[in-house]
């Protein structure tokens, strides 16, 4: 017999929630740890033209957070209405909405902190006698002393919901994730001075600096000498920041900064452009450092699309992703070898087909260098006869030679190749070479690989991609999604060698491809092209694509492991990579070099200077 359905629930009656419900509510969205309340109250801070902002926490924020600041102040006659919902200076129109400047504008983050904590305001501007101090609680105003500004006291945050208390961590858990936060502050605005402290001892603190100066004292002078800055402007919009290279990635993702207009945002575009960059020089999974400053008028972004301010949206994100991109190409693509000084491209006999002279093996026509068999060693008889004929045909010119002692000292060129000069080859892999500051050790292989990958790049960039037609089109099943993006984009789509036309209106064809991509899947290509041409730029994919195989050519192409290499051969390598972008790794992202100075040379000796 079937169990009788249960019964509905009785209706119940609507109603309007009270003031108080409603700010507790709106405190779930706006503050989920003491480091959103301090991120809060130092955005206000920064709005009322702060130079100087002082941070206090005790327990790690949960038992008390105050933030000191010396801006404009708060008139004694406009304190009750800070506390109310929805009430701010920021804005009064849909027009000062849609162009927002100021880091807070909401007008609901006093009043939600206030809901769910023990708050107090006290304020002073430049005309008053002196500081007023306001009870959130009991709504109480008095006197108090203290100079121009404002401070916000936060005591025992969610004492009114114990519930949401019990999500918290611990104490140390909290205070980093509080410093982390004034750290993305004090990383946006150089100009103006930061103070941390925590049971009444100093954390962190950062005076008033320039850009440059800040950045190295938050994260650190390694990470400026582990970077390269860079500057991008494109109409309205101006980028700026540090790109870390990429031999210093790091396996979590924990210095990577990006501001909009001085906000600290999470952006999926922006980290899919930056990521596309590191591409062709990052290994495996490593996660590149990096900070980024994105100025752009206030009209053509959308900063009112979360609670927390933490995404924001752009009217044109294929521009952006593009600009950000290039950006950081661009800074990526100088390699180390090069900041010390500019060389002339050379005409490397290490071209896509290297020659060997005769002197070092003799081969067959077709052998390719990848079969090469290294010569089978003299005997020592031949040797003996060897030095024998050489003493011979040396003893008649002893007299017409200068003496040992007249011959000069070897010393470098008169150029300062910042490679050096090549000097030995270790066991067919690497090439030793001095330059002025010690011993430089060279992969053959992987920097052949990055100077043969970077031509290729070079000589598809300056040519149109060719398309080959089918003669069966490939069609397949698709969205409407992906139908209506085929017709939207048939010329980029063209451009890239793609012809895709719609059958029906749950069918695509696809007529030709592009030749270069001849073996890959074109109904997986043209999904993915699809389906990122609405959010990113439409050629990156492709683009990506255009590069593995690249880069499996680039392989093949280069030198192999045990090829014994002459002196020119070497030096000819070295001056090529010094002409190179992105020299410094192999498509793989592996380094293809490195630097010993003599510190360290004397360090593996124990040698003192």
């Amino acid at each position: 017999m079937d169990s009788p359905l249960p019964e509905a629930p009785a209706p119940r009656a609507i109603r309007e929630l009270p003031d108080e419900l409603i700010s507790q509510i709106a405190a779930g969205e706006v503050v989920e740890r003491p480091a959103s309340v301090v991120r809060e109250l130092v955005d206000n801070a920064l709005d009322a033209g702060a130079r100087n902002i002082q941070v206090k926490l005790m327990a790690g924020g949960v038992r008390a957070i105050v933030v000191e600041d010396d801006g404009c102040g708060i008139p004694v006659g406009q304190l009750p209405l800070a506390l109310k919902r929805h009430a701010t200076s920021k804005i009064a129109s849909l027009t000062d909405l849609e162009s927002v400047a100021t880091m807070g504008f909401r007008g609901e983050a006093l009043a939600a902190i206030a809901s769910v904590s023990d708050m107090a305001l006290a304020s002073r501007t430049a005309a008053d006698a002196h500081a007023h101090r306001l009870d959130a609680r009991s709504g109480e105003l008095q006197p108090a002393a203290r100079s121009r500004g404002t401070s916000v006291e936060v005591r025992e945050l969610f004492f009114a919901t114990p519930a949401r208390r019990k999500f918290l961590k611990t104490d140390a858990t909290e205070l980093a994730h509080c410093v982390e936060a004034v750290r993305r502050h004090a990383l946006a605005r150089p100009d103006v001075g930061f103070a941390i402290w925590h049971e009444g001892k100093l954390v962190d603190q950062w005076r008033a600096a320039s850009a440059e100066q800040r950045i190295g004292d938050v994260l650190g002078e390694d990470f400026i000498a582990e970077s390269r800055s860079f500057e991008f402007s494109a109409g309205p919009l101006a980028l700026s920041g540090r790109a870390g290279l990429p031999e210093a990635a790091r396996s979590r993702a924990d210095q990577q900064y990006v501001w909009v207009n001085g906000r600290y945002v999470r952006d999926k575009l922006i980290s899919h452009a930056i990521r596309s960059a590191y591409e062709d020089v990052l290994h495996g999974q490593r996660q590149p450092a990096y900070v980024l400053f994105i100025e752009i008028a206030p009209e053509l972004v959308d900063v009112n699309v979360h609670p927390t301010k933490i995404e924001v949206r752009f009217r044109d994100g294929r521009a952006i992703h593009q600009s950000v991109r290039r950006a950081f190409v661009d800074a990526l693509a100088q390699s180390r070898s090069t900041e010390a000084a500019a060389p002339e491209p050379v005409l490397s006999p290490l071209a896509f087909e290297p020659t060997m002279p005769a002197t070092l093996y003799v081969a067959e026509p077709r052998q390719s260098y990848s079969s090469y068999v290294p010569p089978v060693p003299a005997t020592a008889e031949q040797v003996r006869l060897s030095l024998v004929e050489h003493e011979t045909l040396w003893e008649p010119n002893k007299a017409a030679l200068p003496s040992p002692a007249a011959a000069p000292a070897p010393r470098l060129p008169d150029q300062d190749w910042p490679l050096g000069r090549a000097i030995a080859q270790i066991q067919g892999v690497y090439i030793l070479a001095e330059n002025r500051q010690g011993l430089v050790i060279v992969d053959m292989h992987a920097a052949h690989e990055r100077v043969v990958y970077e031509r290729l790049k070079a000589k598809l960039g300056a040519t149109q991609i060719e398309s080959q037609p089918l003669l069966i089109p490939v069609s397949f099943a698709a969205t409407a999604e992906e139908v209506a993006a085929a017709e939207q984009h048939a010329a980029t789509l063209a451009q890239l060698g793609l012809d895709v036309a719609p059958l029906s209106a749950r069918t695509l064809a696809v007529r030709s491809r592009p030749a270069l991509l001849a073996a890959s899947d074109l109904v997986a290509l043209t999904r993915e092209l699809l389906a990122e041409m609405a959010q990113f730029d439409a050629s990156s994919v492709l683009e990506r694509a255009q590069h593995e195989i690249l880069a499996t050519m680039a392989c093949h192409g280069a030198v192999r492991a045990n090829r014994q290499l002459n002196i020119d051969e070497m030096n000819a390598l070295l001056r090529d990579m010094e002409a190179t972008e992105r020299a410094d790794q192999c498509n793989h992202g592996r380094p293809t070099w490195r630097q010993l100075d003599m510190r360290e040379l004397d360090a593996l000796f124990l040698r003192g200077r």
